[in-house]
């Protein structure tokens, strides 16, 4: 028989077989197939009755959570022994039944005799009345389906493509003239030119509905297998589109949220549903699961659950439907009315027992409570006509109480604080000085020291503010005057002439203006001439940042000695611009030499004169005595013409010197001044004389990456873009990037690292961090973007600071460059700059994986093409948000492979 007489056979019935042995057809479909269908009467009863969240396979998370849960509360997929296997491909068959009970069609079905299909047009027995039903209703086309080419295999069985389900959806939604309309336009899709031309219009449309998205690289594959993850999340966007009505579907305003209850009112009826553990809650704008407390009262939402009970809310709009009124309250007269006073009398309202009355606290009252002349809110609901209210607050009247709660903002002018009290309830305070106090581990602060965000226990008597006691604070500053400290402590004395004590953090920072990296030993404690500092606090009261406001003391770099009196400790200096002064050594003066640790004994061996030194003097007294071996600051000038150069010292003062001997830079040999950019970070080291620099160290930081790693011996093989070098690394500290100590065992080939160097001699060695994974979301105007790291966590990386982007060896400086397709590589350079490595991909079709080698093995499209690729041990294979094993994959399978430094890190299954 031909073809074409085959297409044009009717459907008719045939001698019915026994319900058992459709039955038993049924189960010997694999157990991924049951999950659109129902499987036998003896199954019936788990699987239908199975609540929301009981898939063991679907996680939290998972990216079509949302969407199975939600068509499975409604029965239009079920699911087997607990599983719902939503990356199994999803057959014809199966995908036909789906979208009739998406239709509301299956009821229609007639089950009570077999029917007769073309024999060539291979249906299972279970879903022969299905499929007959399809074409009737128009959902399949019958000269499209039974064409010769579909007849060459099992029709139902045959893995449902993505442009099939394309037209499928289309036509369950009834648009199929739509897609008509639809047909000669291109998709846009990169591989538009492997679109059947027959489905081109359906998938137009189903495009414009935004109930199928294109892939990575915009391709369509419209031949790719769907999987039943992705059947579900067509058929869950498509209900928006759909008219049908389902039985256990309700929608409608939120009119009370209470106790495990839910009720939903709709054109004059209320529906209370009950809230379990296995109710799920989700919003129309996003995939991602929220919280029962999430959800609020008289906001519109979809209830899915059958006798009642939730299995599924969705809040369609969170606008709460009620508005706000304000007034000077009457009375409580009889009949739950509610009267406020007008200019022509008194406007009537009505509440009932659910209506809810607080003070201006937020507290829970009785309507009685209510008292004359109060101002107070009303809320009435605006989604059922009768304008009742819903809630009575009162907004003033006396307030008396203590309780607790965070600081929203201060206003010193004004003199006042807003809270935000444990009720969620922001109120507004003012303050009197002298009466208002204000406290944080027992010690008085001022209003100046108070920190918005700080958890708080207030008093308020009379509507002022009695007392604040700060119970869990947020970093906050201090200032005074620097007079002691030690390892552990620091002492300053407060503008009271007081006192105080504070704790060190671990390595607190330390900021003097024009030092560079100043440390500790940089700070002048005195309880005459200190410095005058600011202090930052953490939430332990601890210091965890010591800023130099301001100085009282006397600097003289480079001064030149003239004498110096070892009984009377006098030493007189003339400083660079010729000026004389003469300070006094005592037990307490910091003496400083390199190479030696002079005391006051023998120090003035030292000090002949013609002798350079550094001093710091607070009015006659020596805090400190350096005897100059080296400078230390930046490069300020260079002048050809006489030869000299301008040093600008940490401490701010400049010396004039003559051009160095020699310039040491890291990565250059025979470097001469034209090698050192004016601003430049240098030491430098004088000759015996003091006059003359002998070397000019340049420092520099570099972004190194390690070659070789040898922890036995401390050697360090590093590369960078002027080639290779040796580092031993015995004596130089390393840390990761949060500053922290590590060994060099923790440094591996291939990692960045940051390496500090004064002149060609390295200082210190810090780890580079390193985030790769595939980006989420691009924000190229707040020069933002997120990336979610193969370990699975979201980083969020702000990149004011500048970016580079790596992409097949070119680099740009456009985040409007990156999409969320791309795989990255991101670190932080040594100028602060983002570098955004772009991994490289290969689609190719997967043939065998070699567990010998730990590498996969493709197929070849000519002889070429690499085909043997060396997995990462933790290499992240993965269709859609399911994790895959690499056995689980299949000769032919299209696979994506996105590779660092030529090792496989992911596999995207098609």
């Amino acid at each position: 028989m031909s073809a074409q007489k085959k297409s044009k056979l009717p459907l008719k019935a045939y001698s019915t077989k026994a319900v058992s042995a459709v039955m038993a057809g049924a189960m010997i479909f694999s157990g991924a197939s049951a999950v659109f269908a129902d499987t036998a009467a003896t199954t019936a009863a788990t699987t239908t009755t199975q609540s929301v969240g009981i898939f063991s396979d679907v996680k939290t998370g998972f990216w079509a959570e949302k969407h199975i849960y939600k068509l499975a509360s409604q029965g239009i997929v079920v699911g087997n022994n607990g599983l719902f296997r939503p990356g199994d491909s999803v057959t014809q068959q199966e995908a036909v039944l789906m979208a009739l009970r998406f239709m509301k069609l299956q009821d229609k079905v007639d089950t009570s005799s077999a029917v007769a299909l073309p024999t060539d047009f291979k249906v299972s027995n279970y879903y022969k009345d299905y499929v007959v039903l399809a074409f009737q209703q128009g959902l399949l086309d019958k000269t499209s389906e039974m064409s010769p080419d579909n007849l060459k295999t099992s029709w139902g069985e045959r893995k449902a493509s993505r442009e099939w389900i394309a037209e499928l959806l289309i036509r369950a939604l009834g648009k199929s003239a739509d897609a008509t309309v639809a047909a000669s336009k291109p998709t846009g899709f990169a591989d538009d030119s492997k679109v059947s031309a027959n489905k081109r219009g359906y998938i137009n449309v189903a495009v414009d509905l935004k109930l199928a998205n294109g892939l990575d690289g915009n391709r369509f594959d419209p031949q790719g297998a769907v999987t039943r993850a992705q059947l579900a999340t067509f058929f869950s966007r498509a209900e928006a589109h759909n008219t049908v009505e389902y039985d256990n579907t309700a929608s409608g305003t939120i009119s009370q949220l209470a106790d495990g209850k839910l009720s939903v009112y709709n054109n004059g009826k209320t529906s209370t549903y009950t809230l379990g553990a296995s109710t799920a809650y989700y919003t129309s704008a996003s995939e991602s699961r929220i919280n029962l407390s999430d959800i609020q009262p008289y906001t519109r939402v979809t209830v899915i659950g059958a006798t009642y009970n939730a299995a599924y809310v969705e809040v369609t709009d969170p606008t709460q439907q009620v508005e706000s009124l304000s007034g000077s309250f009457a009375m409580v007269a009889p009949g739950n009315k509610l009267w406020l006073k007008s200019a022509t009398g008194f406007t009537e309202y009505y509440y009932d027992e659910t209506t809810t009355f607080v003070d201006a606290n937020g507290t829970s009252i009785e309507p009685a409570s209510l008292v004359a002349d109060s101002i107070v809110t009303f809320q009435r609901e605006t989604y059922s006509g009768s304008h009742k209210v819903v809630k009575v607050q009162v907004t003033s009247g006396v307030v008396n109480k203590t309780t607790t709660g965070t600081i929203q903002s201060i206003d010193l002018t004004g003199k006042s604080i807003t809270f935000k009290n444990a009720a969620g309830t922001v109120e507004t305070f003012k303050w009197e000085d002298g009466t208002s106090l204000f406290t944080y581990q027992a010690s008085v602060l001022q209003p100046t020291e108070l920190k918005t965000g700080s958890a708080v226990k207030y008093t308020v008597k009379e509507n002022v503010i009695r007392s604040v006691e700060v119970t869990e604070g947020i970093e906050r500053t201090v200032q005074g005057v620097l007079t002691e400290l030690t390892s552990s402590t620091v002492v300053y004395k407060k503008t009271d002439g007081t006192r105080e004590v504070k704790l060190l953090a671990t390595k607190p920072a330390i900021v003097i203006p024009n030092m560079n990296s100043p440390v500790a030993d940089d700070l002048i404690a005195d309880t005459v001439g200190g410095d005058k500092i600011q202090l930052t606090l953490n939430s332990s009261d601890q210091v965890i940042k010591i800023e130099v406001l301001s100085r009282q003391i006397d600097q003289f770099s480079g001064a030149t000695v003239i004498d110096y009196n070892s009984k009377t400790q006098l030493l007189t200096v003339m400083d660079t611009d010729k000026k004389a002064h003469v300070v006094q050594l005592d037990e307490k003066t910091k003496l400083l030499i390199e190479g030696a640790l002079p005391n006051l004994a023998n120090i003035g061996t030292k000090l002949i004169e013609n002798r350079k030194v550094n001093v710091k003097a607070i009015g006659q007294r020596a805090l400190s005595l350096e005897i100059v071996t080296k400078y230390e600051g930046t490069l300020a000038a260079v002048n050809t013409s006489s030869r000299t150069i301008v040093l600008k010292l940490n401490d701010g003062q400049t010396l004039t010197m003559p051009y160095p001997q020699l310039i040491d830079l890291f990565g250059k040999t025979s470097s001469t001044l034209s090698d050192v950019p004016v601003g430049s970070n240098v030491t430098a080291s004088m000759t015996t004389g003091q006059d003359i620099i002998a070397v000019l160290k340049v420092k520099t930081a570099l972004q190194v990456e390690a070659a070789t790693v040898n922890a036995g011996t401390n050697r360090l093989s590093v590369k960078w873009n002027g080639g290779t070098s040796e580092i031993n690394t015995a004596v130089l500290p390393i840390t990761n990037e949060a500053g922290e100590s590590i060994k060099l065992t923790a440094v591996k080939s291939g990692d960045f690292l940051n390496v500090t160097f004064d002149g060609s001699t390295p200082l210190a060695i810090q780890l580079v961090k390193l985030t790769t994974g595939q980006i989420s979301s691009v924000d190229a105007a707040a020069n933002n973007l997120v990336v979610k790291e193969y370990a699975g966590a979201a980083q969020s990386f702000a990149v004011s600071g500048g970016v580079r982007i790596i992409r097949d060896g070119a680099t740009t400086t456009a985040l409007s460059n990156l999409t969320t397709s791309d795989r990255v590589e991101i670190r932080k350079d040594t100028d602060g700059a983002t570098v955004i490595r772009v991994l490289p991909q290969l689609t190719r079709s997967f043939s065998r994986y070699d567990s010998t080698t730990s590498s996969l093995v493709t197929k070849r499209a000519n002889l070429n093409d690499k085909y043997q690729f060396t997995l990462a041990s933790n290499v992240y294979i993965h269709q859609g948000d399911t994790t895959l094993s690499v056995q689980s994959l299949k000769e032919n399978d299209n696979i994506i492979m996105y590779f660092n430094n030529d090792i496989v890190v992911e596999i995207v299954k098609q």
